[in-house]
């Protein structure tokens, strides 16, 4: 019996040019596509590609631990973000 877990994933959409990016920091991962529809669509199959391949591997443990991931009983929790916002910083370009 399959068993599923639900989680709240944090992911920050990006527009470069004609492309959109999807970007999942607590798990490292991104996908892109041409509209945003199709972005949110690729990034729910490549978060449940992860999860399928991590149980494969039996690697699923010491990855989201290595992510930050907290173990409580037997449910795993991403770490929570604090923050998402614009900084600004001067950075130094060659002449």
């Amino acid at each position: 019996m399959k068993t599923q877990l639900d989680v709240r994933l944090p992911v920050s959409i990006f527009k470069e040019g004609d492309t959109f990016i999807a970007y999942c920091p607590v798990l490292d991962l991104s996908t892109s596509a041409k509209t945003f529809e199709q972005t949110q669509k690729r990034f729910t199959q490549a978060v449940e590609v992860f999860f399928e391949e991590l149980l494969e591997m039996g690697t699923l443990d010491e990855v989201l631990s290595s992510y930050g991931w907290t173990k409580t009983q037997s449910r795993w929790n991403p770490p929570l973000p604090i923050s998402h916002e614009f900084t600004n910083v001067s950075i130094p370009l060659t002449s």
